[in-house]
């Protein structure tokens, strides 16, 4: 007999977070934008040393190899920060807790800039860490409150878009300006933006006060329910096999496409601009059905990544699959958000710790089996892997047979 998961409500709602108005605002967008400024500003610090790894390397004295720990440091930090701090934060407003949060980012990549020696880089990247863990969490969560009804969805989409944008804009003018100013200036760059977005936060947003705090019992009972624990195995599946061929991504290109170094550039930003469409692309079918969206971006990332091998021996054709990866991977934040919202609607923000941790938990998990499956059986071989477990999040959600009502999402919490 096949089963059914049914989300409802309880008979008597205890509502997360207090009443929100019936009719979004100009303002209620305005805050949109700032909460989508900081989730640009925090992966653009997490991703920053990505190309700035041989310069702050030369500087500090260490390898290229150890100047890469300040890249996996601040994932696992936020991996482990987002669900210890949802507990912490109890019941405090929400737009406090942001901006000093903001303001905590700022700290870490401002003392990452002075860093006389790589301890106090790795300092300034554990705060980056804390703060972009709990910027994303309470972030995730806002965006029915700010604008509620039918339009959250598209008020989801816009705040996940940072993510994406960070990839295409944020990480590439970070390296521009290291490599013309100096690395530092780059942190301070990022730092002085983190400061900037605080106070565009502290202006925009409404008072947002918790009517019931999260308990860290309560996060692992969630995650315990049957429709939550589904989408975070999917996000779990799709994240690491996307991090395992990703983070190889330059080598592959060279060697199984054929792409010299100056057409990797434009392909990386072709990749970064479809990831937006996708990201947009990925709202929309997720506000008709979470389910339809992962079965969607499961099936077409795992096809891509999986089809560079045998069809991608070409320039054209490797940069053909790469912008089909990135339409289907910017899609997996927001369709998975989606998902877990509408599964939980009465903890919102408790759903986006977890989420929070098992995304970033899964980056870190990505890189380092994707390190090992190259090191052990070469690219081919690491995009089979990735490829593999994409397809593992897509038999995870057709066997579900069945998703939360998308509608929830857009209604959680009012009230």
């Amino acid at each position: 007999m096949e089963e059914t998961v049914h989300t409802t409500r309880p008979a008597h709602p205890r509502p997360e977070q207090e009443a929100v108005p019936e009719r979004p605002t100009r303002r209620g967008w305005a805050a949109v934008g700032a909460v989508a400024a900081a989730t640009f500003t925090v992966v653009t610090s997490e991703m920053l040393p990505v190309g700035l790894l041989t310069p702050m390397g030369r500087s500090l004295g260490v390898s290229e190899g150890a100047a890469g720990l300040a890249l996996t440091v601040t994932g696992l930090v936020a991996a482990a920060s987002a669900p210890l701090l949802t507990p912490l934060l109890g019941r405090r407003d929400r737009r406090a807790v942001l901006c000093a949060l903001m303001l905590l980012l700022t700290a870490g990549n401002l003392l990452a800039a002075w860093a006389p020696h790589f301890g106090v880089l790795m300092a300034g990247r554990v705060l980056v860490g804390v703060g972009m863990g709990g910027v994303w969490t309470v972030a995730a969560s806002l965006a029915a409150r700010l604008v509620p009804g039918r339009p959250a969805g598209a008020a989801t989409s816009l705040i996940f878009s940072g993510i994406a944008v960070a990839s295409v804009l944020g990480v590439p003018a970070g390296t521009y300006l290291g490599e013309a100013a100096g690395w530092r200036t780059a942190f301070i760059a990022v730092g002085a933006l983190g400061a900037a977005v605080a106070v565009a936060l502290a202006v925009l947003l409404p008072r947002l006060p918790v009517a019931r705090a999260a308990r860290l019992g309560g996060l692992f009972r969630l995650a315990g329910e049957r429709t939550v624990r589904i989408g975070l195995l999917a996000i779990a599946l799709l994240v690491t096999g996307h991090f395992t061929a990703y983070t190889y991504v330059r080598p592959v290109l060279e060697d199984v496409s054929g792409a010299g170094p100056g057409l990797i550039g434009a392909l990386l930003l072709a990749y970064g601009i479809a990831g937006v469409v996708g990201n947009f692309a990925g709202a929309a079918g997720a506000a008709r059905s979470p389910r339809r969206a992962l079965l969607v971006i499961s099936a077409v990332l795992a096809a891509a990544v999986l089809l560079v091998p045998e069809l991608g021996g070409s320039p054209p054709a490797g940069g053909a699959l790469l912008v089909v990866w990135g339409l289907a991977y910017g899609g997996v934040s927001v369709a998975a958000q989606t998902w877990l919202q509408a599964a939980v609607p009465h903890a919102r923000e408790a759903a986006a710790a977890l989420f929070v941790g098992v995304f970033n938990a899964s980056i870190a998990l990505g890189a380092a089996v994707g390190g090992r499956v190259a090191d052990g059986a070469g690219l081919a071989a690491v995009l089979w892997t990735g490829g593999a477990l994409a397809a593992g999040a897509l038999v995870v959600v057709a066997v579900a047979r069945s998703e939360p009502e998308a509608g929830a999402a857009g209604e959680a919490d009012e009230g």
